[in-house]
């Protein structure tokens, strides 16, 4: 039996705590960084604040404490908010299984550095590279957690990493793939969120799906050829961890980018946006360092330029349009 540490159990890592726990060749350990939720978890089989309705399985346990929820952990889940990452790993450090695989549930970019999740998890703990994996794809969390058919993408440098993390994180209503493109794997499910936020900002103004779908098909090819100036793999963009995570952060009301786009489409300011959430949208703070890391490689994003202009108050969202460049569609134009 694999043991197995989650930590977060916010509504992404109560969901993959689950989907774990599910499949009965694992031992899963959730930690919580507040009481109430484990002892709910614990005694209730809830997480009502994150997960209303949701029943948890008995076998899943809940704990405050780091040191013994990594006790002997063959694999650990990390689901914290991107910009908390560093800390919180700097914190944990010397809990952590020398021996056990990382995998980064987030989706994000640091902002003071612009490294990824996967990058930020080796720089802090110096953990080998393959000991790291991360798992994106179309992955919405209530979805899931009533145990509707999906699927997700499994990315480790090395090959028997990638398939220990997708033997764990399958069972009878979840089955995740394998591959060796983390930079493809990991950007397109840190990229994606940015498109969502553009589109939820054009829904919240109230066009239609002729400009959602001209927004979601030009941000695709905005998003892979900044992926591939940075080693992704293209077929990755067009796969699982790409173009399916797109499709399902970009439509569903369960997406907190696509809420927070919405919200600022109707005219909120990105200060009313962050208080009203009660769960970080990651695409939110992502915008700046990507930005910064596509001007590195001169990629242009003019989507994402537009909804960082949009964030910071100086476009109407109005005025946010597919139509952004001249460049010939198709293969040469993307």
């Amino acid at each position: 039996m694999t043991k197995i540490a989650v930590l977060g159990a916010g509504s992404w890592g109560t969901t993959f705590a689950k989907v774990l726990a599910d499949n009965p060749a694992n031992k899963v350990t959730l930690w919580a960084r507040r009481a109430d939720v484990a002892d709910e978890i614990n005694l209730d089989h809830r997480n009502g604040d994150y997960l209303p309705g949701v029943s948890l399985p008995i076998s899943l346990t809940a704990t405050t404490s780091v040191e013994k929820a990594l006790a002997n952990a063959e694999q650990v889940y990390l689901s914290v908010p991107a910009q908390t990452l560093r800390a919180n790993l700097q914190e944990w450090g010397e809990y952590l299984p020398k021996s056990a695989i990382l995998v980064s549930l987030m989706k994000g970019v640091e902002k003071d550095t612009g490294l990824r999740m996967s990058e930020v998890i080796q720089q802090v703990t110096a953990f080998d590279p393959a000991q790291i994996a991360v798992i994106s794809g179309p992955n919405l969390a209530l979805e899931i957690a009533a145990e509707q058919p999906a699927a997700s993408v499994a990315a480790s440098a090395d090959k028997n990493t990638a398939s220990a993390v997708a033997s764990a994180a399958s069972n009878e209503y979840f089955t995740t793939f394998t591959n060796t493109d983390v930079i493809g794997t990991e950007f397109g499910g840190i990229l994606k969120n940015l498109i969502a936020v553009a589109i939820g900002i054009v829904n919240g103004v109230g066009y239609g799906e002729n400009t959602k779908a001209s927004i979601m098909t030009r941000g695709l090819a905005e998003i892979s050829r900044f992926a591939v100036a940075y080693g992704a793999k293209p077929n990755t963009m067009v796969g699982l961890a790409g173009l399916g995570d797109l499709i399902a952060t970009s439509e569903s009301p369960l997406s907190r980018n696509h809420k927070a786009g919405e919200m600022l489409g109707k005219g909120y300011t990105l200060r009313e946006v962050l208080k009203r959430m009660s769960q970080t949208a990651e695409g939110l703070s992502s915008v700046a360092p990507v930005l910064q890391l596509a001007a590195e490689k001169n990629v242009k994003m003019p989507i994402v330029e537009q909804v960082q202009l949009v964030l910071l108050g100086q476009l109407d969202p109005r005025d946010i349009a597919p139509h952004l460049t001249h460049e010939t569609d198709g293969p040469q134009g993307e």
